[in-house]
């Protein structure tokens, strides 16, 4: 007999896609969409710049443990992560045990593209992003691997060609579970 999917969760670089892959999978599946760093923002009222600015990422990083802490306990949800979510190993402890992990994984290229004119980046406001980007790449990438159940290359693709890659990924790594359109 097959069983309804867990939660999932997507972590991966900024610009990778988390949000809006995570949007579209969560409607394809006909479940709730909780992107962590706006649940912050509601929880706080104060945007992630501010905090950065007021708390340092010190202090974000603990109000983001508390969130992630507190959302992957939840049931039958799709949640995209910050991109900083897997430096914390509590948050990677959580991501592993509490449901099924997707690592949307994103060259440096694909990275800067994505993100050279979003201004709420905070750790790419600088004068040479691309060495930012390559730096965090270099330090996260193994502990996104270490968390995800599943890696999928988000490449340059459009985001329904994304989910559609996502879904093909969770069909054949979790041919027990329940993989289908929900139709509302």
């Amino acid at each position: 007999m097959q069983s309804s999917l867990p939660s999932l969760f997507i972590v991966g670089p900024m610009g990778a896609g988390k949000t809006t892959v995570g949007k579209l999978l969560a409607k394809y599946l006909g479940r709730s969409f909780i992107d962590s760093d706006h649940y912050i923002c509601e929880q706080t009222g104060a945007d992630i710049p501010w905090i950065f600015e007021k708390e340092g990422e010190a202090g974000f990083r603990e109000r983001e443990a508390r969130a992630i802490d507190e959302l992957t306990a939840r049931p039958n949800i799709v949640l995209a992560t910050g991109g900083g979510v897997v430096t914390q190993p509590q948050n990677r402890e959580n991501l592993k045990q509490r449901g099924i992990t997707i690592y949307l994984r994103a060259s440096v290229d694909v990275q800067l593209k994505r993100t050279s004119k979003d201004k709420s980046r905070p750790l790419l406001q600088t004068s040479n992003p691309k060495a930012v980007l390559e730096s965090l790449f270099e330090a996260r990438d193994l502990l996104y691997q270490e968390v995800a159940d599943i890696v999928v290359e988000t490449g340059e693709g459009y985001p329904r060609y994304m989910l559609k890659k996502v879904v093909a990924t969770l069909k054949q790594h979790y041919p027990d579970y329940v993989i289908e359109k929900h139709n509302r």
